[in-house]
């Protein structure tokens, strides 16, 4: 049977949260550069990169650095300076938007191509492959059959499995950047699409009033893993890198379970170093924040995608609403084995919003809430906040474990001690000496072997110890120290170990699956210019991020559409036949319905862009 190798990829803020990441099962993480990354607010210094480098390489776990943003022009001897800066802190790869990084002659690290590319073609991914990426990160809005033909063509394949959502193509959205300076394309999104909009006809008349008609939930493919490593997938990569830690706690150790449950079975196989992952909770990534789970356009186009109500997590269900007391309510129709506790969050929707609490005290079914504004009876309660779970997720610090077998040898003048892993890397310390007969042969073999299995705060556990030759008295102080050197320097053996890399090199001859570079491919600067010039296109537009406005130009392609998630398909006789626009305050967007890609644009009108 075949059993492909995957890779649980984790989000890391920092160091401490990519360290929470590796001890809770991660085979990779990703975590932002000190500038560049497409999440400003997450850069880490090249002192805490290099440390966890090599930290992480001691388990075989790689590390990934972001620099998924554009590079303007006067940012590309910066940005090349910082690259060979994270490089040669032996990082295993950077996850690049720009191409400018293809020509900036970077040695020694893989070049992944971010989801930024908005790659979901076998041609665009070939074409990357071709010139140098060694990896691509599939948008997020392909389905099952799409990543499947991206993975025949033998180009190694990341794909989103948990986390938020960008409605739009990623690195194709400048929603953002038509409000004001922002732009996503920066790393500073002001996520205007998790903000509340009308939606309006060409007469003016709202359809519907108020509500996140661009807010989707968060993606679960968590059921779909083996299926996606079948087809090709390496790497199952889990969104988050702005989210707290109890959120890598949970999320991590619930794809880990789920990986190691599959190789118990044979049918997967985890691409790092470790085991013993011991958690002091049952992952449910329920429990932590999901905005209601999808697997969006996996199976196919379809609706029921949308978040229209909130963008924020509401939790798990508990129930409904029996009876309003005087600061208390009776919860009925609860959900089977969810129990309630002071010091839990509970949330619950009205009319215009979602309204969120703390509980202070619980009798049975009967709840007192902190406040009751607009509770009603009949309303549907959840706990977006479970407190025994947080804590149980706080105390939580698993070993990560590596198992090595031990072995002692006596011989004339002297003992050796050699500590061995499952790779076959080893470690030796030696004694020399003459030793005396023990008292007790077996009494001495006990001890010896006691001592050498004692790996303390170290990360080996000795999963078996051989004795060879005549054993004589040693000192235990003698074989605490042999033990230490010896685990020490497998420790130092292991961490300055290079998982596998593939460093590919720029083909000239790739040809460009498109003629014109039209500016939502954002070419801002003269290398990456130069780059699509040289690869056959015929015309690089000015990429819009440095436009003055974004007038009239399409600032979101998205596969999602509000018409679909309406019932107002125009496939399907719709009620509503003419132009709809989303309108915010002074905002109006135009929405534009390709029937034929299912696709949905958005184009501002009256909006000029003020920096």
């Amino acid at each position: 049977m075949n059993c492909p190798t995957v890779e649980i990829l984790a989000p890391a803020r920092d160091l401490n949260t990519a360290r929470i990441a590796i001890s809770h099962g991660a085979d990779a993480v990703y975590i932002g550069a000190p500038r560049f990354g497409a999440r400003h607010a997450a850069g880490n210094s090249i002192e805490d990169i290099a440390t966890l480098v090599r930290e992480a390489h001691l388990y075989g776990v790689r590390v990934y650095v972001t620099m998924n943003t554009i590079v303007y022009d006067s940012e590309l001897d910066d940005a090349r300076t910082l690259a060979e800066q994270v490089v040669a802190t032996g990082v295993d790869a950077l996850i690049v938007q720009d191409p400018a990084y293809l020509r900036m002659g970077l040695t020694g690290v893989e070049l992944h191509a971010s989801t930024q590319m908005a790659i979901r073609t076998p041609e665009e991914a070939q074409f990357w492959a071709d010139c140098g990426c060694t990896r691509v990160v599939l948008e997020r809005g392909m389905t099952f059959d799409e990543i499947k033909a991206v993975c025949d063509t033998g180009v190694e394949v990341e794909c989103f499995v948990h986390g938020a959502i960008c409605v739009g193509y990623s690195g194709r959205c400048f929603l953002s950047r038509s409000m004001g300076p922002r732009s996503g394309n920066r790393g500073e999104c002001s996520q205007p699409c998790r903000l509340t909009w009308d939606l309006v006809d060409e007469r003016g008349r709202t359809i519907i009033q108020g509500k996140h008609l661009l807010s989707v939930r968060d993606l679960n493919l968590s059921r779909h893993v083996e299926k996606m490593a079948r087809a090709g997938v390496v790497s199952f990569k889990i969104e988050g890198r702005l989210k707290d830690e109890n959120y890598i706690r949970n999320t991590v150790a619930y794809y880990r379970r789920l990986v190691d449950d599959a190789a118990r079975r044979g049918t997967l196989r985890s691409a790092s170093r470790g085991s013993g992952f011991k958690y002091d909770f049952e992952p449910n990534p329920h429990k932590t924040f999901l905005r209601g789970d999808t697997d969006y356009f996996f199976r196919g186009v379809h609706s029921g995608v949308a978040s229209f109500d909130t963008p924020k997590s509401v939790g798990e269900p508990v129930g409904v609403v029996g009876r309003v007391g005087r600061g208390w309510v009776d919860v009925a129709e609860g959900v089977a084995g969810v129990a309630l506790h002071a010091g839990d969050g509970l949330c619950w929707m009205t009319d215009d919003s979602l309204v969120g609490t703390n509980i202070n005290r619980v009798e049975g079914n009967r709840v007192w809430p902190n406040k009751l504004d607009k509770l009603t009876v009949g309303a549907r309660l959840y706990r977006n906040f479970d407190s025994e779970f947080n804590r149980a997720l706080e105390r939580s610090a698993p070993r990560r474990v590596l198992d090595v077998t031990a072995c002692v040898e006596f011989y004339d003048g002297g003992l050796q001690l050699s500590y061995t892993d499952e790779q076959g890397f080893s470690a030796v310390a030696e004694c020399e000496g003459e030793f005396e007969e023990p008292r007790n042969v077996e009494r001495m073999e006990s001890i010896v072997r006691d001592q050498v299995c004692k790996t303390g705060d170290t990360p080996f556990r000795v999963t078996d110890v051989a004795v060879e030759g005549r054993v004589l008295f040693v000192p235990s102080g003698e074989l605490a120290r042999m033990r230490r050197e010896c685990l020490a320097e497998l420790e130092y053996t292991l961490s300055s170990q290079l998982p596998p890399r593939r460093v590919a090199a720029e083909n000239p001859d790739a040809r460009l699956p498109w003629r014109v570079v039209d500016g939502s491919k954002n070419a801002v600067n003269a290398a990456s210019r130069r780059f699509y010039l040289d690869h056959g296109a015929e015309r690089v537009e000015v990429g819009w991020d440095l436009a003055d406005n974004l007038y009239d130009h399409t600032v979101m392609t998205c596969r999602y559409c509000i018409r679909r998630e309406i019932g107002e398909c125009l496939r399907q006789k719709p009620k509503h036949r003419g132009a709809l626009y989303l309108t915010r305050g002074a905002l109006r967007y135009r929405l534009d319905f390709d029937c034929r890609r299912c696709e949905m644009r958005l184009i501002p009108e009256e909006i000029v862009c003020k920096d």
